[in-house]
């Protein structure tokens, strides 16, 4: 676990200047770095008093640390002047990759489960650590195919964590959205995941595609019962901070409190027994 306590949010361009006048906050904030490193002037002041007023973590997008390309050692470093300058200890980025032959796609394609693939991963880390000076967090990602694989998912998660020393972002969401698409059983992946290793989590949306038949994780939804009963379930069993990540369809900041609320008393609820 990291030292944050309570419940996050991401924080977003689409209600930052909202902020000004409203009197809500989370205990700490996720940004991604790609979409601040270059904002526009006009959220360049409400941003900052929002980073350097509480907590906050950065959320990546395109580190691609599972692809085979070489690393972009000129966007790590860029990722480390952001982190220095807001004073942001704490980089998490996905299990997954986005750029091949040096092309940055933006979407969270799935690797190869297989034992290659972790040593691949487990290299990239050290690599990207080296150079950020922070260990790296990493989120377990949905996928629509498993590519090659020759490992479980939690066993392939858990081996590239003990011998990369990250730590693990756990999305809640995404593992629900897996479990339905893949069929196999959510709680049975939280069983088997090394807690010791988790150090927050995510919460977020998604929707049922009519023509694929599977759920897509979209992030641009409200947060359905099932994902809420996981969360449940999950906070018996590791005690992290955990926060809301909705990144498409972003609803009036009062919507967004009340899920916030909803995960507040849900998280509270758990801890009080």
């Amino acid at each position: 676990m990291i030292n944050l306590k309570g419940c996050g949010l991401g924080l977003r361009s689409d209600f930052l200047l909202d902020l000004q006048e409203d009197k809500f906050r989370p205990d700490w904030w996720e940004v991604t770095p790609e979409n601040w490193m270059h904002m526009p002037k006009i959220f360049e002041k409400a941003f900052e008093e929002e980073v350097f007023s509480r907590p906050t973590i950065a959320h990546g997008l395109s580190l691609s640390i599972g692809s085979v390309d070489k690393i972009n050692k000129k966007f790590v470093k860029q990722i480390k002047t952001f982190l220095d300058r807001y004073n942001i200890e704490y980089y998490s980025e996905h299990l997954s990759f986005s750029s091949l032959d040096n092309k940055q796609s933006y979407e969270l394609l799935p690797v190869p489960m297989t034992k290659k693939m972790v040593n691949v991963i487990v290299d990239r880390v050290k690599e990207v650590e080296d150079i950020i000076q922070r260990n790296l967090i990493l989120e377990n990602a949905t996928y629509y195919l498993v590519p090659y694989s020759e490992m479980r998912e939690t066993d392939f998660i858990n081996e590239v964590l003990e011998k990369s020393g990250a730590k693990m972002l756990l999305d809640v969401n995404n593992v629900f959205v897996n479990s339905v698409n893949h069929s196999f059983k959510a709680r049975k992946f939280i069983d088997e995941i090394d807690k010791s290793k988790v150090a927050y989590m995510h919460m977020a949306g998604h929707y049922f595609d009519d023509q694929s038949q599977m759920k897509i994780d979209s992030h641009g939804m409200p947060i359905c019962s099932g994902v809420w009963k996981l969360l449940e379930y999950t906070l018996k069993q590791i005690d992290a901070p955990v926060m809301i990540e909705r990144d498409n369809n972003i609803p009036p900041l009062e919507e967004l409190q009340k899920e916030y609320k909803q995960m507040k008393k849900i998280c509270k609820a758990i801890k009080n027994g």
